[in-house]
Parts: structure tokens; sequence; C-alpha cells
């Protein structure tokens, strides 16, 4: 087991740098890493305060700095301490720079700013919470997404993620006992997808969100039979209505999301 320590330095709320390092650790194993995590870095004070505990944990530095001073004293100090100092976002910028004959505005956090954009995806994220597990069904052709699927096939932390990057997301549970309201089947607006995994890997959720609750794991809601039952059941659903149906089995809810997200796009090509 290799440790690592990774120190983050943003002028901003770091989500970028964090969404980078991630992504690139994903990719090696036996990695033990101590995240140092050092955003809002705005003036050489600060800049001094972390560069001691960079030189008193030496490691990887990955680094979103576009003030000048700040970044070159960064850099310098990185290299009398022989550490790897990487600026992810400066290849991009050049390429952008090349091509759009402009120089790079150097202004921390723009991409934070409070536009159109950012106020659409908090309009989402009220949108989804308030329409969770088939709640608020008469509002649902507002929706971008509906998802349908049996009790614990990611249906909540895919809406919200979803939401995050601005779509509105409903969603509903498909129970034998109790089919979805008609107004399910005559959306036209949204896209309706449904949610489909293994019958093993959802009983292994469903026990230990029992055991989570202090519930005994010996219920008809993870009974194999009674599993099987209900995920056939929402197949011939999704097979009966047509909507696109997605496999959470092996998808992580980021994947899930963007599978949703090129479909949405394909629906809306379509359309245009």
């Amino acid at each position: 087991m290799v440790r690592l320590h990774l120190h983050l330095l943003s002028d901003s709320t770091g989500e970028t740098l964090e969404n980078i390092a991630k992504a690139a650790l994903a990719q090696y194993d036996d990695v033990e890493t101590v995240r140092h995590f050092w955003p809002m870095v705005r003036t050489e004070l600060h800049l001094e305060r972390i560069l001691q505990e960079i030189a008193h944990n030496p490691g990887l530095v990955i680094f979103t700095l576009v003030n000048p001073v700040t970044r070159r004293i960064l850099e310098g100090r990185c290299a009398q301490l022989g550490l790897p100092a990487v600026a992810p976002l400066d290849p991009v910028n050049d390429a952008l720079s090349g091509l759009l004959g402009q120089t790079a505005k150097a202004r921390p956090g723009r991409q934070h700013a409070l536009d159109a954009a950012y106020f659409a995806r908090v309009d989402a994220i009220q949108f989804t919470i308030a329409h969770d597990d088939g709640i608020g069904a008469e509002n649902w052709e507002e929706a971008d997404i509906v998802l349908a699927g049996v009790s614990r096939s990611s249906k909540t932390p895919t809406s919200i993620y979803l939401a995050n990057r601005g779509y509105k997301t409903a969603n509903i549970p498909v129970v034998i006992e109790s089919p979805p309201p008609p107004a399910l089947f005559t959306l036209r607006g949204p896209l309706v997808v449904g949610l489909t995994t293994s019958a093993d890997r959802l009983i292994q959720v469903r026990r230990n969100r029992l055991l989570s609750l202090n519930q005994a794991p010996d219920t008809s809601y993870v009974d194999e039979d009674a599993v099987s039952r209900e995920l056939t059941f929402a197949r011939r659903m999704f097979a009966d209505t047509g909507w696109p149906v997605i496999d959470v089995t092996r998808r992580s809810i980021e994947e899930t999301a963007a599978a949703i997200i090129a479909l949405v796009q394909e629906k809306r090509e379509g359309a245009a």
C-alpha cells in the first residue's frame, strides 16, 4: 500500500479539483490517499500557511489559481521542495485561447457566478425533492425526466444527481400491489426511463437497508421469489410502454445519470 499526500489548492470552491483528483485516483489500486483540501486561496498570507503544511507533508500538489502572483509563489516553492505542482486546466485554457484568439479572464470562481443556469439548477433541485417517491403526479408533465423502478433501484440518488445537473426529475416506485397512476402513461414532455437491476444485487441492497433500520431482514421485501416477481412486473411494464431501460446493477449513480442525460439529449435532437 502506497501512501500519498495530495494537496488540492483552489482560489474558488475547489469542486473542479476534487472531481479531477477523484477521476485520476480511480485509475490506481492500493493507494492510501491523504487529502489536504485548500479552497478559497486568494492571498499570499493564506498561501504561506498552506506552503508550511505542504513542506511538512510533501506530496502531489494540484492547483487552480488564476492570480499570477500566488501561482508563481506556489510553483517556485514546490520547485524548491522538489514536489510536482500540476495545473490541470492549463492545457484546456491554452487550446481555447488559441482557437478563440482570446486570453482567459483571470477571475476566480467565475464558473460559479449566479447566472441563469445557477437558478435553473436550484429550481430543478427544489422540483426534484418535491416529487420524490411518486409525490406530485399532477406536476409530472413539468419534469424533464421521470424515473420508474422498484424499491431501492437508485431512483432517488439518481434523481438528485440529475437535479444538480439542472434536470427537473420526478421518480415513482413500481409496486405490484399498487400500480402507478394513469398520469404516468400519458406524459408527453418528460423522458420516462425505467431503472432495473439484478435480483441478487437488489436483495443485497434491501437487506442492508433493513439492517440499517434495525429491522429483521426476513420479510417478503427480500424474498428471492417476491423480488423476482417485482422485477419481472417492472420489466414487462417498461417493455409494454416502450420506455428506455437502464440496468443499474454495475453502474454508479454518475454512470446511470450520464446515460439518462444522453437519452434526453437524443430526444431533444430528435424533436428539433
